[in-house]
């Protein structure tokens, strides 16, 4: 098993993305998924060896589920077009996340959309100290990486108990603290592939411990 195999199935299952065709290829799914699970564990194991405060997260806890939520996206189809896992897993926020799918592969690690207490958290370590987030953010290594903060919404003016003035007011305005990079079919296949992910996860260290431990206050 591969991840070209892997690749292959969410193909076939973005053209028969239905509950009948994944009962009919359920030994497949497993196979793949399995695969993903074990390859999870490796890079488990590995990153772990880099860093001492690394969060175990066995493979079979850091995969997600490749069912989509109809609950609450009833519009959406059945299956997801990518598997996606979380390392270094403390809390499903926060964590270091890699997908991989047929639309691309996407590595990357920080705090999507956090609840309220947790932004209240960030903001407050900003305010602190915020000269610390940027100069981890404006790091030429960080940069030529991830470029910068994910585009995402932001507040028009200063959130409550901040003027608007403040040195770091762009950061506060912000309502998501991500980055990451994005890597091809080909780039996953290669034989390097692994080392370029513990690239990134090292890179990514003192962003993540940065808004952590802000969190965590």
């Amino acid at each position: 098993m591969n991840f070209n195999k892997l690749f292959n199935f969410l193909r076939k299952l973005q053209k028969n993305n239905s509950k009948e065709w994944m009962d009919a290829n359920r030994k497949e799914y497993f196979e793949v998924r399995d695969f993903y699970i074990a390859w999870l564990q490796t890079m488990n194991d590995t990153l772990a060896t880099i860093d001492a405060d690394y969060f175990d997260t066995p493979g079979k806890k850091a995969i997600n589920r490749i069912n989509n939520n109809l609950l609450y996206h009833p519009n959406k189809p059945t299956y997801k077009d990518h598997f996606g896992a979380g390392l270094d897993q403390r809390s499903k926020q926060g964590d270091f996340y890699i997908e991989l799918g047929v639309h691309g592969s996407f590595i990357g690690g920080g705090y999507w959309h956090p609840s309220s207490k947790l932004l209240k958290s960030i903001r407050e370590a900003i305010d602190y100290d915020g000269d610390v987030l940027q100069e981890i953010l404006q790091k030429k290594s960080f940069k030529k990486m991830f470029g910068g903060l994910i585009e995402s919404e932001s507040l028009k003016t200063a959130p409550k108990g901040f003027s608007t003035d403040h040195k770091h007011i762009d950061l506060l305005r912000r309502k998501s603290f991500a980055v990451g990079c994005s890597f091809s079919e080909a780039d996953v296949c290669n034989a390097n592939f692994n080392e370029k992910v513990i690239a990134v996860y090292q890179e990514l260290l003192p962003f993540r411990r940065y808004l952590n431990n802000a969190v965590s206050v």
